[in-house]
């Protein structure tokens, strides 16, 4: 066996560094727009170097601590939640106050509302005080705080040889300016501002004093505002239009909170841009937009909100990549991977501020823009769209392929960018069966399916547009592909299509989850995705909480590895899809039970980016991963995506028809009713109820011309 060590790539500089598990002190996350907080049960920032606590605006902290004390000590917590309209309360109460060895002022006296809401560049908070007690309280109450106006990179664990200048405190009578230059030549400042003001403020620390009698209550107001920046986008941002969005409930209440949950989340992380709203990834290592994540967790939900799809399209066709430049790993037509407004990325000490290092953004593109046109019969906006088509299409053709042998390859061209550029970026994700990791150029198996998706979908936008050569033409490039893939990618000793090719075309037959996607698109045959199913879902793939993307048994198996062996709910989402697909129920239902028992067993009922891989124990829930983002905008979406495949949701603009074909029902649920479902400007609430056999289907309102299909 090879020395797999010799073929290890150089150490990622981009690896999240574990020092501290990011969800060890139960945090509670706030988002709006370029702004986002991470905070710990009290609604405190106490943070080490590189926590993930903080306020952080455009890609920087500029909040590291904010620590609230009474009487030199911590208040006792009643009780902590973040609500669906994005705001954290947490209840307090005073502890046992002791003077000289005595209990000068008992527990349980002094009840403390703290609420949080962020806007753009803005954190408004609020204290209100009452005084239970049948005697006067008089206690002290501080703030610590301090701002360190580190990147996101550098919190993330990269060092820098040099930062900015942090510059003295500015005290003012109610309250204090924190400021910083960076190396990029911005003055970044975090003003914070108390109502009332504090009796003495300065060297990092705010002072008061409570005083209430019997029965009294007195309110404290805190206003934390990162730069003159934000002062000028909150207003705006407020007056986002809503979206119209299908929603959805069912007799079980925990699965409604499962689904009310990821809604308000998604809602959190949906930043509105000239072009529309647009998803952000994940806090807190991924609050910007990414290619591949807006794309993907819009397809995902696009059965329920299909305007987030139109945002994320335009999104990224105003960005799309219009000339070669390696050192972003840019060419014509490519679709982005990421962008970043922080002061690394501003000095290129990151590739990213604007990056295209993805291989399967731009296939991606194509095929949610031909879901949308499915899903909405929206044909003027595909013609707009159409040139940022025809160039992703190009790119595939032309810059995607890089030997010339049909398939979409990658090898980066940025000495700092990315060595893996499919979903699973991480540097070891792509391995022979003996462990040996693939050289490249390489072509993933799922990207293979994904540019199959996309011709087969530029054919049917082709047609609508009239383009009857050019969908003639695509039709006859799937076809090619799909018999291209059969051959090369199959291994039948696996029962599975391989990992990827890599540079040399030697198939990588390892056993992952990314074949599952070869169902989502359709390409593969119908009797090789029902091998490649059985292989996800027996005891090797499915853990009893979902598939794994490396199956146990594999090389660099690890439940605990980021990539190779854990759990990530959108992977199991978008194989979910493929299940129903080729009309695999039994499997799709197993997925959804799985993610669903996960979300009873986790806090707030909210999957994250992924968990660990290991099997699932009785009376034991998912196990977490140290440094997962929570809430993830396409692990938010997964309950949609499942819900939609077990239904079997599929749309006819043209005859103006919601179709369900040979829809089922989980065992957890015995009805399930979608509320306003819209095609056009009609819409219809539909109710589902799950017999022995089979599951009713009755429409309980309708408005407007829109008929129901349902086949079995």
């Amino acid at each position: 066996m090879p020395d797999a060590t010799r073929h290890e790539h150089p150490p990622d500089p981009f690896y999240i560094a574990a020092t501290a598990q990011l969800m060890e002190r139960a945090a509670r996350v706030l988002k709006a727009a370029d702004t986002f907080g991470v905070f710990d049960v009290k609604g405190d920032i106490v943070t080490a170097e590189h926590a993930a606590e903080g306020i952080f605006h455009e890609d920087t902290r500029y909040l590291s601590e904010f620590r609230m004390r009474i009487a030199g000590g911590d208040f006792l917590l009643l009780g902590s939640t973040v609500s669906e309209e994005a705001t954290l309360a947490v209840d307090f109460t005073n502890p046992d106050v002791m003077r000289q060895g005595r209990v000068a002022v008992p527990r349980e006296l002094l009840h403390v509302l703290r609420t949080k809401r962020l806007e753009p560049g803005l954190c408004r908070e609020t204290l209100r005080f009452h005084n239970y007690g049948a005697e006067r309280l008089q206690l002290p109450l501080s703030f610590s705080f301090a701002a360190d106006f580190r990147d996101i990179f550098e919190v993330r664990g990269m060092t820098r040889v040099r930062r900015g200048e942090h510059h003295p405190d500015r005290v003012e009578h109610n309250g204090v300016v924190l400021a910083y230059t960076g190396l990029d030549g911005r003055r970044r400042e975090t003003v914070l501002r108390f109502d009332p003001a504090p009796r003495r403020i300065g060297g990092g620390t705010a002072q008061f004093q409570i005083d209430l009698g019997p029965g009294e209550d007195s309110t404290l107001e805190i206003e934390i505002r990162c730069g003159a920046a934000g002062a000028a986008r909150a207003g705006a941002a407020r007056h986002a239009v809503k979206r119209h969005t299908a929603w959805i409930t069912s007799d079980n209440a925990l699965f409604n909170e499962w689904v009310a949950r990821s809604r308000a989340d998604i809602d959190m992380l949906v930043t509105e841009t000239p072009q529309g709203p647009y998803p952000y990834a994940g806090i807190p290592w991924f609050s910007t937009a990414f290619g591949r994540d807006g794309l993907i967790a819009a397809y995902l939900g696009l059965w329920v909100d299909p305007e987030l799809a139109k945002g994320v399209l335009a999104y990224l066709a105003a960005r799309q990549a219009t000339e070669v430049d390696p050192a972003i790993d840019a060419q014509p037509g490519k679709i982005l991977h990421e962008v970043r407004n922080g002061e690394m990325a501003a000095l290129r000490e990151v590739p990213f501020g604007l990056y295209y290092g993805s291989i399967d953004s731009t296939p991606l593109f194509v095929m949610l823009a031909a879901a949308y046109w499915e899903r909405t019969g929206d044909v003027e906006f595909v013609r707009a769209l159409w040139p940022n088509i025809e160039a992703a299409l190009h790119w595939i053709d032309r810059y995607g392929d890089l030997d010339g042998d049909g398939f979409l390859e990658y090898a980066r061209e940025s000495e700092n960018g990315l060595v893996n550029q499919g979903w699973k970026d991480s540097n070891d994700s792509v391995f022979h069966e003996d462990g040996e990791l693939a050289e490249p150029p390489i072509a993933l198996v799922e990207v293979q399916a994904y540019a199959y998706a996309a011709k087969m979908g530029a054919v049917r936008l082709a047609r609508a547009l009239g383009r009857t050569l050019d969908a003639q033409r695509f039709f006859a490039e799937a076809m090619e592909l799909r018999v291209r893939f059969e051959r090369a990618f199959w291994c039948e000793e696996l029962g599975s299509y391989a990992l990827a090719l890599d540079g040399q075309k030697r198939r990588c037959c390892v056993r992952a989850s990314n074949a599952g996607h070869a169902l989502l698109c359709g390409i593969a045959s119908k009797d090789r995705a029902q091998r490649v199913a059985a292989g996800l879902m027996d005891d090797a793939g499915f853990s009893g909480w979902g598939i794994r993307t490396v199956a146990a048994g594999m090389a660099r198996y690890n439940p605990m590895s980021y990539h190779n062996g854990s759990i990530w709910p959108h992977d199991n989402a978008l194989i979910g899809i493929g299940l129903g697909r080729y009309d695999l129920k039994g499997d799709l239902m197993r997925v959804l039970s799985g993610m669903f028992d996960a979300t009873v067993a986790i806090e707030l009922h909210r999957l994250p980016e992924l968990f660990c891989g290991f099997p699932r124990r009785p009376a034991f829930g998912p196990i977490s991963y140290p440094v997962a983002c929570s809430p993830q905008a396409w692990a938010s979406a997964t309950v949609f995506a499942l819900v939609g495949a077990c239904l079997g949701v599929a749309f006819d603009a043209e005859r103006r028809e919601v179709q369900f074909r040979r829809p089922v029902l989980p065992s957890f649920i015995n009805e399930l009713c979608v509320h306003d479902l819209r095609l056009g400007d009609a819409s219809v609430d539909v109710l589902f109820r799950r017999h022995i056999s089979d599951v009713a289907v009755n429409v309980v309102r309708r408005t407007g011309e829109i008929g129901i299909v349902v086949t079995s």
